[in-house]
């Protein structure tokens, strides 16, 4: 399997843990009495397959995002870091013709 791919996965297993601690703590807390709809209702385990999948879509889809944008490495050059490098081009002004005619 390509690294990208095992990469991607196991970040959306992180969410996807982070998901199930999320919604074993709403049903704990009985949030909004979440606990009593999903025990007492004919659509609860429905509800709660539903509740978990949308949660690790969400959890899953941020885990991969922070990876993904963590990945970068830093300068090891003594200049100052990031915000440097992106002010380290020379500037160079372009004159522009205005309309005097406007007033």
């Amino acid at each position: 399997m390509p690294d990208h791919i095992r990469f991607i996965l196991r970040h959306a297993a992180f969410g996807l843990v982070i998901a199930l601690a999320f919604v074993g703590m709403l049903l704990a807390f009985d949030v909004g009495g979440l606990w009593h709809l999903v025990t007492h209702t004919a659509e609860g385990p429905i509800a709660l397959l539903m509740l978990v999948v949308f949660c690790t879509i969400t959890f899953g889809s941020a885990q991969i995002g922070y990876k993904i944008m963590t990945m970068g490495e830093d300068d090891d050059d003594d200049r100052g870091g990031k915000r440097d490098a992106i002010r380290s081009y020379d500037a160079i002004p372009i004159p522009v013709r205005t309309d005097d005619r406007r007033r």
